[in-house]
């Protein structure tokens, strides 16, 4: 098992992530390492490259058996994400590995279609919709060099997250 250390919003590189050139033994890696920090992560159901020191344009998605749950296309990792569409906004609240003692209210997509390279160098293309969406674009930003903190819904968006025990 290869797991990462995830950098908190303090280090975080706020710059947009490189994309891939091609799918090699490097990308195969970081894939693994993706998937392998998200599982050990409890509650953790997406985390982007960035947020474990990779300047590269690749995440891991896993939303199955959220309550919030709608749509689920299962396990992904993605490179070189782009959303195709989006429409029908939503504030909802949302947390981040990278910022572990706040939440944020944030408006985004409830309805996305997006498209990327998958492990074995071919093109998919997603159409989603509820949490899975939103954890598409939140992993998105990350590639673009933003947080949930800079997406805020407005005054009052910013919550302490509650630790439960």
């Amino acid at each position: 098992m290869s797991v990462k250390r995830v950098v908190t919003h303090q280090e975080i590189d706020k710059k947009p992530a490189l994309d891939v050139q091609s799918i090699d033994n490097f990308c195969l890696t970081l894939a693994r390492d993706l998937l392998d920090t998200m599982h050990a992560s409890p509650g953790c159901v997406g985390l982007a490259a960035p947020q474990i020191g990779v300047s590269v344009r690749a995440f891991s998605v896993n939303v199955t058996g959220h309550k919030k749950t709608k749509t689920c296309h299962g396990e992904l990792v993605l490179f070189n994400p782009k959303i195709l569409s989006g429409d029908a906004p939503v504030t909802a609240r949302e947390g981040c590995m990278s910022v572990p003692e706040l939440t944020g209210d944030v408006t985004r997509f409830e309805n996305l279609a997006i498209a990327g390279i998958g492990i074995n160098g071919e093109e998919i293309k997603i159409e989603t919709d509820a949490f899975e969406a939103r954890a598409l674009q939140h992993e998105i930003d990350h590639l673009d060099g933003l947080l949930f903190l800079d997406r805020l819904a407005g005054p009052g968006a910013l919550h302490i997250r509650k630790v439960y025990k």
